[in-house]
Parts: C-alpha cells; sequence; structure tokens
C-alpha cells in the first residue's frame, strides 16, 4: 500500500475518533447546562475517546469506511439523556440534541480556515489545497513531499469527517440528533410509531442509502472544497 494512504488511514481514524468525541461531550455539555447532570455524573464531557466507543459504530463501520476508501464513518455511544430533568423539555431536548452537529461544523469551519491560511503562506500549500480533492476523487495521493503534505492531508480530514458527521447525524430518522427536532412536531400516536420503528430506517439508510448519503454530503463537502480551492 502507498505510504501515504497509511498515514491517511491513521489520520482518518485520529480525526474520526476526535469528531465523535467532542460530538458527544458537546451533548453532555449542553443538557448540563439545561439542568440534566446525567452524562456529567458519567464522565462523558471528555474528549476521552474510551468514554464514547460504541463496537459497531466506533470500530467496525469506520474501519470497513476507510476499508472501501470512504471517509470514516460511523457514531460513538449515545450520551445518556433524563429529558425530565430539563427546564424546558422540548426547547432544551431540542438544544441537546443540535449542538453535536454544531460541534462538527464548527470544527470543520475551523479546518477549513487553516486551509485557507496555508494556501495564503505558501504556493506550494496552495497547490497541495487545491489538488487533494481531485486526488480523492481519482483515488490517488501522489501529492509529492512537501513538509505541507501531512499538514493539509490532516486538517483535510478534519474538515471532511466533521462535515459528514455533522450532516448524518441532522437526518430526522430516530435515533439520530435530527430526529430529535421532527418528533416534537408530530402528535403522540405518530410520535410513539416514530421513535419505535425509526431505528429499523436508519438500519435501511446506513446499508441500502448510498446514493441518497452521497446526495446529502455531496453539496456541502463540495461547497467546502470550492472554497479551498479558490485561493
Amino acid at each position: 500500500m502507498d505510504p501515504l494512504r497509511v498515514v491517511d488511514i491513521f489520520f482518518q481514524l485520529i480525526v474520526f475518533l476526535f469528531a465523535i468525541s467532542l460530538h458527544e461531550s458537546a451533548h453532555a455539555w449542553m443538557a448540563n447546562r439545561c439542568g440534566d447532570p446525567t452524562a456529567r455524573m458519567l464522565g462523558r464531557i471528555t474528549l476521552n475517546p474510551l468514554k464514547h466507543i460504541d463496537p459497531v459504530g466506533t470500530v467496525l463501520l469506520p474501519l470497513i469506511s476507510m476499508a472501501t476508501h470512504l471517509p470514516a464513518f460511523g457514531w460513538a455511544k449515545p450520551t445518556p439523556v433524563d429529558p425530565h430533568n430539563f427546564k424546558n423539555p422540548v426547547l432544551d431536548d431540542i438544544k441537546t440534541s443540535v449542538v453535536g452537529p454544531v460541534s462538527n461544523f464548527l470544527i470543520a469551519c475551523v479546518a477549513l480556515t487553516l486551509l485557507l491560511v496555508v494556501s495564503m503562506i505558501s504556493a506550494t500549500g496552495r497547490e497541495i489545497v487545491r489538488i487533494l480533492p481531485y486526488a480523492y476523487r481519482m483515488g490517488v495521493l501522489d501529492l509529492g513531499s512537501s513538509p505541507f503534505v501531512p499538514l493539509v492531508l490532516m486538517l483535510y480530514q478534519f474538515m471532511w469527517i466533521n462535515l459528514v458527521l455533522g450532516v448524518f447525524n441532522l437526518i430526522p430518522v430516530p435515533p439520530l440528533d435530527g430526529s430529535h427536532v421532527l418528533r416534537h412536531f408530530l402528535p403522540d400516536s405518530a410520535r410513539r410509531a416514530y421513535d419505535a420503528f425509526g431505528v429499523f430506517g436508519l438500519i435501511a439508510l446506513v446499508f441500502a442509502g448510498g446514493r441518497l448519503l452521497g446526495g446529502l454530503f455531496g453539496p456541502v463537502i463540495g461547497l467546502f472544497n470550492s472554497i479551498a480551492m479558490r485561493l
């Protein structure tokens, strides 16, 4: 295997573990601010990935994704939340849910900003930033030997993986974060069915919804790529 590909896979794993840890920590932090200390008492306000690992979502699925040349993709152990402790059950549940994806989008924006800084301070760095999306599309990471290569590669993974996790978790399929927004607008009978059977929708989405997921991820990643490539 190309040595740079090995480095890229290692970076993906590191970034993925950081991204899911930040995501779940954000849920726990917001829940605590809204009156529910459950996750905080269980030590979930932490970037230590060992506190957030789910055997399937954090280990198996990301390894399968990376082995098939997809971005590291999956989920962490859900953050325990008791909505009965919330001061405003509906609003606080929504805030606790959306803060996870928001944290991922913030990290993606920071990574994009740093890629732009690299582009501005170095002509070589700018060229690497511009060609990297094409290199991924072609499946060939032939980026030369510049010291900017690993830096740009790491920043690009921070941008790409956090965008994928942020968009994925906003899909309104239980138990994803987006479902916690939609469910509050459903009548009681529909909400019970939505919560009970939504997990089957998640399974179908992950294993059979490749084209749909690509349609959701593509425009967002394309927007960030276009910004990085225009300097």
